[in-house]
């Protein structure tokens, strides 16, 4: 049995494909680009992987501001 996942939020820069889903990238996770039917599935299989792997998954310290 695995561990309990901690529920984390993350800034995300998105937006909707040609084919309805949503493409989004993770400033706070390097390399993770990904795509999915919600934000939330977009990013799940990246963090699993890490996990998998016994990798750290990094905290989400990016700041996004418009200027």
């Amino acid at each position: 049995m695995s561990a309990p996942q901690e529920k984390s939020q993350r800034q995300v820069l998105l937006y909707l494909g040609e084919d309805g889903y949503f493409v989004v990238e993770v400033p706070s996770l390097p390399g993770c680009i990904s795509q999915g039917k919600t934000r939330a599935e977009a990013i799940a299989l990246y963090v699993e992987v890490l996990q998998a792997r016994g990798e750290i998954v990094p905290q989400d310290t990016v700041e996004v501001v418009l200027v």
